[in-house]
């Protein structure tokens, strides 16, 4: 049994073909300036929303630890004695 015959010949001609046109248009397809410059802008505008949204957290975040401060100053020690607000009465 011969396993050279037209119909292998065949499949193996056209899978060649189909694998050099593969290659070639690998090769032919290059992205445009305006796609590069495209994608460099929108890597720009991303990084900076991105800074945008990381400042505002820190910025609340510092805001969040002023109040700590000014709770923190409502009991005040004075000679011995420890003033706090006066807990809620339970009813």
């Amino acid at each position: 049994m011969s396993f050279y015959n037209r119909r292998n010949a065949a499949v193996g001609y056209l899978t060649l073909k189909a694998l050099q046109r593969s290659i070639e248009n690998k090769r032919r397809k290059r992205r445009s300036g305006m796609k590069v410059a495209a994608y460099v802008g929108l890597g720009l505008v991303s990084a900076g929303i991105l800074a945008a949204a990381l400042a505002i957290a820190l910025k609340r975040r510092q805001g969040d630890s002023e109040d700590v401060s000014e709770f923190e100053s409502d009991s005040e020690i004075i000679g011995e004695y420890v003033t706090a607000p006066e807990p809620v009465p339970a009813t």
